[in-house]
């Protein structure tokens, strides 16, 4: 298994948790982070690289030719377990590749340094949090990015 984020290029963007914002941007991407219970350190890490240089923003020419560092975006990071649940047998999904919390937080909270020492601006949702995430979908842009 491998780190897994859905990317959504978005205009504002903002988390709620329990009426209270925890983390708002006004354009960049909205990250759901899901961590599965073989991801280390160097998988946070090429997904961070990763999502700050992939060229998802129009040029001059109207072509995705520029990167979120470029056009001075920000990242909405929200700690997604559920992207690991398993639907292929019964109606329930199998959670059992998400990462537990004790594993899985400590890495998305390292994938967000690691956003930030690629030079970008990160606000958060709260981890294990009952959230409310609101997005402008920009494009819409779509993308799901995973680790090697």
């Amino acid at each position: 298994m491998k780190v897994k984020v859905v990317l959504q290029r978005t205009g504002p963007a903002k988390v709620t948790v329990d009426g209270e914002v925890t983390g708002a941007i006004e354009k960049g991407y909205v990250l759901l982070v899901g961590i599965t219970h073989d991801d280390v350190e160097e998988d946070v890490a090429f997904v961070a690289k990763k999502v700050a240089n992939l060229r998802l923003w129009e040029d001059e020419e109207g072509k995705m030719n520029r990167s979120i560092l470029e056009v001075g975006g920000d990242i909405l990071s929200v700690s997604q377990f559920t992207l690991y649940g398993d639907t292929r047998k019964g109606r329930r999904p199998s959670f059992i590749q998400a990462a537990r919390p004790e594993q899985a937080e400590p890495l998305w909270e390292l994938f967000n340094e690691k956003l930030q020492q690629e030079g970008l601006t990160v606000e958060t949702g709260r981890f294990g949090a009952m959230m409310d995430v609101e997005l402008v979908n920009d494009g819409p842009v779509t993308i799901i990015v995973e680790s090697k």
